[in-house]
Order: C-alpha cells, then structure tokens, then sequence
C-alpha cells in the first residue's frame, strides 16, 4: 500500500494546515450525506483529511456531530 495525503490545494498557500484539514473532513460529511455511508466517492475525502487532520481532532469533531453541536456547516 502507498502512503500518499490531499494534494497541493490553492485554497491553502500557507505551510499551516489546520483549515485544509477542517474543509477536507467537511466535505467527506458533506459527500457521505448527498452520496450514503460508504459511497466510493467520498473514499477520496476521508484519505485526505485523515492524513491531515490529528485523530485527537477527528475524535472531536466525531463527538460534536453526534451531540449535535459541531462548529462547522455540515
């Protein structure tokens, strides 16, 4: 298996990733509720905010959406 993470993002010049993290794991959810759970689609999504984000984030943000009260427009 090869180790890749997102490409290069023009929305994102600076070398601080933290907001192309939080758009990348938004639009993995934001894919998984147009497409359904598992939609191959979205599968590109998931790589690249788990390669970007801490999982201490994910596991966060994870809690959030399930208590409803996550920060960002899903």
């Amino acid at each position: 298996m090869q180790l890749e993470t997102a490409p290069a993002d023009f929305r994102f010049p600076t070398t601080n990733q933290t907001r192309h993290c939080f758009t990348r794991y938004i639009e993995y959810h934001r894919c998984t509720q147009a497409k359904g759970e598992g939609a191959p689609e979205c599968d590109k999504f998931a790589k690249y905010y788990r390669s970007l984000c801490p999982n201490e984030w994910v596991e966060k943000w994870n809690e959030q959406r399930e208590n409803g009260c996550f920060p960002g427009p899903l």
